[in-house]
């Protein structure tokens, strides 16, 4: 009689293909992320779970498909920058990828591999993941051209301020001043324009006059008229202007003593 020797998995599968296919009937692949968005730095998670019976065989992550794909990660090597998610799981298969680079943009396929006598065949594979980077170069610019167009938005707002008050410090002059009058030529004068409210005496206005006014002293030398031309006076400050003040000009009539 044979003695029965105790048989390994693997040749057991090479002895009943069909054993095999039995076992992946049940086996189910998920890599739910379509799209992701990252920024140069950061740590990138890429998610991959598998359920049911699974074959003898690794789970490994490319990236790209086809003849030029790349492993970014397997059980067996070594990824500085690759590390799983959950260490030592026989269903989750996520890993992180940190300080994202410019170069790690590309598709991400999470792969299931059986074992063969071939050697190692794909059994599974996820949809992919795309893997896209943040042009953070368009932040700064973008930055800058808000704080430009707001301090134009404020320097436009200070030029109109300054204009309006222009102008209308420039209509309250002209009310004062009517025209520049000729040399030599004496204007009516009201007599309240002189001491600043209609309300003053005109006894007051003529001491008030006459107080600036130099002595008048009794000598011959005094036989002539003394006057000045009428002058328009500068404006006065708005700001010690009475609301019924008006503008004033000045002219002295002196005639000396009989």
């Amino acid at each position: 009689a044979l003695a029965l020797l105790p048989r390994s998995p693997q040749t057991l599968l090479s002895l009943c293909p069909g054993v095999g296919a039995q076992t992946g009937q049940s086996f189910e692949l998920h890599q739910p992320q379509n799209k992701v968005l990252v920024t140069a730095g950061d740590t990138l998670t890429l998610t991959c779970t598998t359920s049911g019976d699974r074959p003898l065989g690794p789970v490994k992550w490319l990236k790209g498909w086809g003849s030029s794909n790349e492993t970014v990660y397997e059980q067996t090597g070594s990824f500085p920058r690759v590390t799983r998610v959950v260490t030592e799981s026989n269903s989750d298969f996520s890993i992180r990828i940190s300080d994202v680079r410019p170069e790690d943009a590309g598709t991400y396929y999470c792969v299931k591999f059986s074992k063969s006598l071939a050697g190692e065949e794909v059994f599974r594979h996820g949809k992919g993941t795309e893997v896209s980077l943040h042009d953070t170069a368009l932040v700064p610019s973008m930055v800058a051209a808000a704080v430009m167009l707001f301090f134009l938005l404020l320097l436009g707002l200070f030029i109109a301020f300054c204009m309006y008050r222009r102008k209308h410090r420039g209509e309250a002059d002209s009310q004062c001043l009517a025209g520049p009058a000729a040399p030599g030529s004496f204007l009516p004068i009201p007599p309240w324009c002189c001491g600043g409210t209609p309300s003053t005496p005109s006894s007051e206005i003529r001491d008030a006059e006459t107080s600036h006014l130099p002595s008048q002293q009794s000598s011959k030398e005094d036989n002539s008229i003394h006057y000045a031309d009428l002058q328009p006076l500068p404006p006065a400050p708005r700001r010690g202007r009475s609301p019924g003040a008006a503008c004033s000009e000045y002219a002295s009539i002196r005639v000396a003593a009989q």
